[in-house]
């Protein structure tokens, strides 16, 4: 067995490698990546995994190759999956059985393994593909984003994803581009501001391009427009959010009352001012968690988002997150 990982020059941004020759090294790797399942070869002699890619830190997204070097059989348990894998065959050809029925996959067509499905991936020894691993948190986060208000069901895409189509093609296309790009310009890439948005843009094309069980709602939204005023004080709230944030002078600020303010945050997005600030903090520290922000310390974080009571704190992060500070500690660690 043979397993090597080394970082990048940012925090930002890390390229990750691994070469394994035992279905348990390779099984282990992978749940890192894509979530829990179980690894069946073939002919496990004959295994030779090789993944190489890119952690996008901030979302924890990650991108990158992957091949196994004989037919292997993937079994995935919807039930504690926390992922979406979308992948694409370069050589070779995958096929994934769902309950109602069987999806081929080849350098045409790519496919979602979602959560929330029961369903097996079976990849041909010849297969050679792209990735893209998205926790179901920087998901809903995003479409939460996009949607202006909270969300109670998750995203549901279809299952396959074409390269020729308008949209899911040139989504694909962005994909093949920052997977070289992050290749020969890792110092473009490093910077900060730079790679969050790309990470943000990469996961909103997905939502915006491949149909799900939230496209008519999206649609539906570009045609009708929030009024400015409250585009203005999200942004106030954003810029304070670290500070102690009075909604009477956002009110103000923006020229109306705490009242309408109150009453007009509810009618777009869905929740109060004082839930949005809330939940804007939390995934504040979320991405300082994961980008190793205060060298991982949880309350030095907290704090410096304005959690003063830490109990409070992590049973409201658990609660968004559904998972404790301590755990996306760790996982930003493993990567």
């Amino acid at each position: 067995m043979n397993l090597q990982t080394h970082a990048g020059n940012n925090a930002e941004f890390q390229d990750i490698h691994a070469v394994h020759h035992d279905v348990q090294g390779a099984q282990a790797w992978m749940v890192n990546i894509c979530g829990p399942h179980e690894l069946k070869a073939s002919s496990p002699q004959r295994l030779h995994f090789q993944h190489a890619g890119n952690v996008l830190k901030s979302m924890s997204t990650v991108i990158g190759y992957i091949e196994y070097g004989t037919d292997v059989t993937i079994d995935i348990d919807a039930s504690v999956l926390n992922r979406y894998s979308i992948s694409l065959p370069i050589s070779g050809e995958q096929e994934l059985r769902k309950p109602n029925g069987l999806l081929m996959s080849d350098n045409e067509n790519g496919i979602i393994v979602s959560p929330y499905d029961q369903q097996e991936l079976s990849m041909a020894g010849n297969c050679r593909k792209i990735q893209v691993a998205i926790t179901c948190t920087a998901m809903r986060q995003v479409l939460e984003e996009l949607l202006q208000r909270p969300t109670q069901q998750p995203i549901i895409f279809e299952t396959q994803i074409s390269t020729s189509d308008g949209a899911p093609g040139a989504w694909w296309r962005l994909v093949k581009f920052l997977l070289v790009e992050m290749d020969q310009a890792r110092d473009f890439f490093g910077h900060v501001s730079i790679t969050r948005d790309i990470e943000k843009a990469l996961i909103k094309g997905l939502i915006l391009s491949q149909p799900n069980n939230y496209s008519s709602e999206l649609a539906s939204l570009s045609q009708s427009r929030c009024p400015e005023y409250l585009l203005k004080a999200k942004k106030l709230i954003h810029e304070h959010a670290s500070d102690e944030v009075d909604l009477d002078e956002v009110g103000r600020a923006v020229g109306v009352s705490r009242f309408k303010l109150y009453d007009d945050f509810k009618k777009y997005f869905g929740i109060t001012p004082t839930v949005y600030l809330k939940r804007f903090r939390l995934e504040a520290v979320r991405q300082a968690l994961l980008e190793g922000g205060c060298n991982g310390n949880i309350t030095a974080v907290a704090m410096q988002w304005g959690f003063n009571h830490l109990g409070r704190f992590s049973s409201d992060y658990k609660k968004l997150f559904l998972e404790v500070p301590s755990k996306t500690v760790e996982r930003s660690r493993k990567h």
